[in-house]
């Protein structure tokens, strides 16, 4: 077949190791909106976070601008149609919601529908596959007895997550308030669960508690979404991710948004809007200057000055535009591919396509695999989670499509090497999922992928080189950075600024962080930009 794209990125001309402040692809200064010269509250970027702060800082009265350098809000999560002259819209980057509370979204106002997967996950493994359900029953345990003989580790992986459960349940219901000091949670939940989750290397809590290879993979892969360690890291950052993949609503669930993930981004710049936020795209902030009286930030042809400015940019990237030293540059792991193929592929083990592709199909994820990808990455080797958005919401796909049986898929690769990048590398990633997937099916996968207008494949594959050049995000990092607790350290005074009890604070007291790089920022999830628009109130009364 021919080669997938490797190339299609939402905005083009973004420096090649990000350094330019906010990236590039906006339109031309002449063609944009006229900027207001001062406001209240200076919002950097464009973001689901962005749109979040500044919707309840207008509502509050504050005159607020958001300044995007693309032509569009939404920055991760948005969707697109990637494919030429093909109707399906697909949620390019980010693409299911779990971390955002039901009750920030209720606060918004948004009118946005969350599905729930009928399937967990799927592993397939030999002839068979291993089966969890969302609401688990017979099914789950026939598929647990069957891979390891006996109930034992289905025993195990209900103990396991009913006390993952029990930290889930402490913390998801303070996500909105300030800060809580660690030992605030750590009080409400036995000891043996704190020590399990958040102070024993994950990897040893998995190798005590489950036997099988399989099993421990599935369990573990939660921890490295977008992180790039070993489940044995002392630093304990794959624990942090594996919390912030378990907590959301106390549930954990990762639903998927129906009309796709930019569905969600629209709602919110329609509330941002009609609350009397300014947006302004197209505006490219090339330097920020802050001070004891205020802010002002500037690009081409444009200057805003306020009293406080949000930044929903990396804070690698934020620094630059402060004239500050920049931190070590964050490192993405991540291999993304995005297809449509005809029909879902048939399984060797016979199992259902439409059950098994319904949740998140696991690809060379066993525990052995994955600490090998991590101990000896490579862009031959596969490993990672397949998804189908289609079988959950048909609503992104054209009339045609959606009466047809085709289905996008979307592949998230794991422990990508920081080094691979340009053409051949997403060449090699693209032939070692297609190798990897093919051990599982019953038919080549290429044989069912869909086809674009020029007859090309419809497959697009995104390093994090790619990631960061379309969407500005250092190193393609799309947490922004290593992801932290979502609670005070034990060594934090909770009385010392709004910024702080917010987790919001720079160095610069009126430039606080809106964004992923927030203390409970990372994913979909609106906590950076309200945590943000919060302290920000908390300093105006």
């Amino acid at each position: 077949m021919d080669s997938p794209e490797v190339d299609t990125p939402a905005g083009r001309g973004a420096s090649a190791d990000g350094d330019t402040p906010a990236g590039r692809g906006a339109s031309a200064a002449s063609d944009r909106d006229p900027v207001p010269t001062d406001a209240d509250v200076v919002i950097v970027g464009g973001g689901h976070n962005a749109l979040v702060a500044a919707t309840l800082l207008a509502r509050a009265g504050l005159r607020t601008t958001v300044l995007e350098r693309l032509d569009h809000t939404g920055g991760a999560a948005v969707s697109q149609r990637p494919f030429a002259e093909v109707d399906a819209r697909l949620s390019r980057y980010s693409y299911l919601v779990s971390v955002m509370p039901d009750g920030l979204i209720a606060d918004l106002g948004l009118n946005v529908e969350l599905r729930s997967r009928a399937t967990a996950s799927y592993t397939p493994y030999g002839s068979g596959g291993l089966l969890v359900e969302t609401h688990e029953g017979d099914a789950t345990a026939r598929s647990f007895a069957e891979l390891t003989g006996g109930d034992r580790e289905y025993a195990a992986w209900r103990a396991f997550y009913d006390d993952v459960a029990l930290l889930a349940r402490a913390v998801a219901p303070t996500m909105l308030d300030p800060l809580l000091p660690a030992t605030a949670f750590r009080d409400q939940v036995p000891r043996n669960v704190w020590h399990d989750i958040v102070e024993a290397p994950l990897g040893a809590t998995i190798e005590r508690r489950f036997h099988d290879d399989l099993v421990r993979g599935v369990v573990g892969t939660d921890a490295l979404i977008g992180t790039y360690a070993s489940l044995h890291d002392p630093s304990l950052i794959q624990n942090r991710c594996f919390l912030y993949h378990l907590i959301g609503n106390g549930t954990g669930e990762w639903r998927v948004p129906v009309g796709g993930m930019g569905a969600v981004t629209d709602e919110l710049r329609r509330v941002a809007e009609q609350a009397g936020a300014r947006i302004s795209t197209g505006c490219e902030v090339t330097s920020i200057d802050a001070d004891d009286d205020g802010v002002q930030a500037r690009g081409d042809g444009f200057a805003v000055r306020g009293r406080w400015l949000l930044s929903g940019v990396a804070p690698y990237v934020l620094a630059g535009l402060l004239g500050e030293e920049r931190p070590q540059k964050p490192q993405g792991s991540q291999l993304k591919i995005n297809l449509l193929v005809d029909r879902l592929p048939r399984l060797r083990s016979g199992a259902d396509p439409t059950v098994a592709f319904a949740g998140t199909f696991h690809l060379g994820e066993a525990y052995s695999q994955v600490e090998q990808a991590f101990a000896a990455p490579s862009p031959d080797v596969a490993c990672g989670e397949l998804y189908c958005h289609t079988l959950t919401d048909r609503s992104i796909l054209g009339a045609d499509l959606a009466a047809s049986d085709a289905q996008t898929l979307t592949y998230f690769g794991l422990h990508w090497p920081v080094d691979a990048s340009g053409p051949e590398a997403a060449e090699r990633g693209w032939r070692s999922f297609v190798a990897a997937m093919d051990e599982h099916l019953a038919e080549p996968l290429e044989s069912v992928l869909a086809h674009d207008a020029d007859g090309r494949p419809c497959v697009e594959v995104k390093t994090p080189t790619d990631v960061e050049r379309d969407l500005a995000m250092p190193g393609g990092h799309i947490f922004h950075g290593d992801l932290q607790w979502p609670w005070l350290p034990e060594s934090a005074r909770a009385s010392d600024t709004p910024q702080k009890r917010w987790g919001v604070a720079t160095a610069r007291p009126r430039v606080l962080l809106c964004g992923s790089g927030a203390v409970r920022g990372g994913a979909v999830s609106g906590l950076g930009g309200h945590d943000a628009a919060r302290a920000v109130l908390d300093l105006e009364s």
